[in-house]
């Protein structure tokens, strides 16, 4: 019973709702390996911190002894997931997804166990309907109450326009949890109606209905809007250790609890002593941002990568320098010479656009002068260290 106890406690921790908790207690006291499913849509090549909020939460299980499955939505991605949106969202092509997909299992099994991971595809399944089946699937749900959904709503209320299409995601992606015969799925709380739909569409299938498990949607670095590549304010699990260990450095002392919750390994327990130090002035919080930058760093790049990054940032910050080693990318002059093209070819922008606002920001150094003009274009041949914000740095030889 104590271990059922403890066992409720540790997968509580983080959770913004829980449908219900009476049947999960439930599943947990059968002693069966419960299977717990939560879906990807490959949108993006790359995971961010975000991301991980559900891997961990994954992870958890996999650590309690059950059944984890990483379903990746190679299928609903062709449709766009609506959630959270106030206009259609633009579907990916075969192509996009299939490229997308290749790295994100090389990124997952950085926090899930390998060996006990279920990979599915919901392409699987899906490909094999005819539009007869999708129809039936369509006919256990009516418009009144897919317009309930709030961004739904709200779009409709607006006279925005919704797709027909776009009521097929949460359709497919409760049918998923039939397939896969699911006892617990996790999402973002931005997902609740799509998990929901899951619980309905299993009871129409004669299946036990799964018990809907949100978590909150990680802040970027901003702190005000969620983690988002889009938003240029993610820590990207593929991110280099010196860029992971600076991103975690620059939130706010605020944020930092949030991240520790959501992020750490630490107990809550540990976690409440550790700010309470900082509240009575026993830590900086400095060192404290410091200690989750290195756990974080070592959990994605190994034991000792936090360590490295944390003497390469007091060396750049602390002694006011650059980096010991800073990339060296030697381009030809068939490379772009416009400086907002150069920083997204060097990997310092995610976009032009984002390039553009980070130098008319002020943000962007061209050895070491401050360079404003989005116009503005590096003369070739030449060598230039470019830099952005405080800990980004490449070098940049044109021959």
């Amino acid at each position: 019973m104590k271990e059922n106890e403890s066992a409720l406690n540790q997968i509580k921790r983080g959770v913004v709702e829980l449908i219900s908790e009476a049947e999960l207690v439930k599943k947990l006291a059968t002693g069966k390996s419960l299977r717990v499913k939560a879906g990807f849509d490959p949108t993006a090549p790359d995971l961010h911190l975000g991301h991980t909020v559900l891997l961990q939460k994954l992870r958890q299980f996999q650590d309690l002894g059950h059944q984890v499955i990483f379903l990746i939505g190679d299928y609903t991605a062709t449709i766009g997931d609506p959630s959270g949106r106030n206009e259609t969202r633009p579907a990916l092509s075969e192509e996009e997804i299939k490229k997308n997909v290749q790295t994100y299992q090389e990124q997952v099994f950085k926090i899930l166990d390998r060996g006990k991971t279920e990979v599915a595809y919901n392409s699987t399944w899906m490909k094999q309907k005819s539009a007869t089946d999708l129809i039936r699937l369509a006919s256990h749900y009516t418009m009144a109450r897919m317009l309930e959904r709030n961004d739904f709503e709200k779009r409709h209320q607006a006279g925005n326009p919704i797709a027909i299409h776009e009521f097929l995601y949460p359709l497919i992606q409760g049918y998923d949890s039939v397939e896969l015969k699911a006892d617990i799925e996790l999402g973002g709380n931005d997902q609740k109606f799509n998990l929901l739909m899951g619980r309905t569409l299993q009871k129409v299938f004669g299946q036990e209905p799964q018990v809907v498990m949100t978590m909150p949607l990680l802040l970027g670095t901003d702190g005000i809007q969620k983690m988002s590549k889009s938003y240029g304010n993610y820590i990207g699990v593929t991110d280099a250790p010196s860029d992971m260990f600076g991103k975690v450095m620059s939130i706010s002392d605020e944020l930092m609890w949030g991240y520790y919750e959501l992020l750490s390994g630490h107990s809550l327990a540990d976690i409440a002593v550790l700010k309470k130090q900082v509240g009575d002035g026993q830590v900086h919080p400095r060192a404290a941002k410091a200690g989750l930058a290195a756990e974080l760093v070592d959990r994605f790049h190994g034991a000792g990568a936090g360590a490295h990054a944390a003497e390469e940032f007091d060396h750049v910050f602390a002694h006011k320098g650059r980096p010991e080693q800073i990339e060296t990318l030697s381009w030809s002059a068939q490379h772009p010479t416009r400086l907002v093209e150069v920083l997204k070819e060097a990997g310092l922008a995610p976009s032009n656009a984002e390039g553009k606002r980070k130098v008319i920001e002020g943000a962007v150094k061209v050895n070491d002068q401050k360079v404003t003009d989005p116009n503005h274009v590096l003369a070739i041949p030449g060598q230039y260290t470019l830099q952005i914000g405080k800990r980004q740095f490449v070098r940049v030889d044109y021959r």
